[in-house]
């Protein structure tokens, strides 16, 4: 198996508490100089990333300004909208980092669709919060106006629309993702979970759901037979009773292990347990797969073995 691997970048190596463009644009560039002996390596890589606060922000702005001038997109198309606004962002940092390092590699951005199924329970089951806080009264109103949609109170700080955050099932662009990188092109796919859709008669048609990020990145890195899945966050391990006295991280550990402890809800819901399962599912999938789940200054020496926490079958 070909040397190939899968980042999966966490949200804080995009955004800082600064949302402008060019904040995002430093934050970026930071990521990707510290991503740099990766890119001189010999591996094929695909980076994928978050969208959560990039689209949250294109949401709120909608709603703010939505009139028949400046009509509101669907979320399938401000998650293509985001996608191409931090893959843009990725790729001209990717590529600088190359010029600087005299690589003949390049970089670029394939805007990606997610297959899920329809009938997933998921998709009934809305919990995933987007968009602006609204008041009771607003929710209903909106609620009245749109009967599909659904609001839910979050954590005391107001009302929400919610979406179904499906489980991937295909990534249509695989195998275009593949042939690029196989020809030594950095490839930035699957942004902020990829763009939903289903398959209805010959085509696909783009869905209001959210897909996480990792689940998303785990299915890609299995399509393109990839042999190492790291998913970048913002600790250097994965731990067990993290924040308590009896805190331990883990350094190589191996699936059953994992498993054991997922079970025994050593992994908080929403965090790290997504990204737990993520690995679990990438390293059964085939032989010879490995996951790696550290910070982004230890991704080199993580991707060498050297450190992180390091899950094998």
């Amino acid at each position: 198996m070909d040397n190939k691997i899968v980042i999966a970048l966490g949200g804080n190596a995009i955004q800082t508490d600064d949302g402008s463009a060019d904040a995002q644009r430093k934050a970026i560039r930071s990521t990707m100089q510290a991503l740099k002996p990766l890119f001189d390596t010999d591996a094929d890589i695909v980076i994928s990333h978050g969208n959560g606060p990039q689209i949250g922000t294109m949401l709120i702005q909608q709603a703010k300004a939505d009139s028949p001038q400046t009509p509101a997109m669907p979320l399938d198309v401000c998650g293509s909208m985001t996608q191409g606004m931090i893959g843009f962002w990725i790729e001209t940092e990717v590529n600088r980092v190359l010029a600087e390092i005299k690589s003949p590699r390049r970089a670029g951005t394939v805007i990606t669709r997610v297959e899920v199924d329809e009938h997933d329970p998921r998709m009934s089951n809305p919990t995933k919060p987007i968009g602006p806080f609204y008041t009771k009264e607003e929710a209903e109103q909106l609620q009245q106006a749109n009967p599909e949609s659904t609001y839910k109170e979050d954590a005391g700080r107001g009302y929400r629309k919610v979406v179904p955050s499906p489980l991937p099932v295909s990534i249509l662009e695989h195998q275009l993702i593949s042939t690029l990188v196989e020809n030594q092109n950095i490839i930035i796919a699957c942004g902020g979970g990829g763009i939903p859709v289903i398959k209805r008669n010959d085509t696909y048609e783009g869905v209001e759901a959210v897909i996480d990020k990792d689940f998303a990145s785990e299915r890609l890195a299995q399509l393109i037979d990839a042999n190492t899945l790291m998913i970048l966050t913002n600790v250097e391990h994965v731990y067990i009773n993290y924040n308590e006295p009896n805190q331990e991280a883990l350094t190589n550990v191996d699936v059953a292990t994992l498993k054991q402890y997922a079970k025994d809800g050593k992994f908080a819901e929403g965090s790290m347990l997504p990204k737990i399962e993520a690995a679990i599912d990438f390293v059964e999938s085939g032989e010879g797969r490995r996951a790696i789940i550290t910070n982004l200054d230890n991704a080199y020496e993580a991707f060498k073995g050297h450190v992180g926490t390091q899950i094998e079958h």
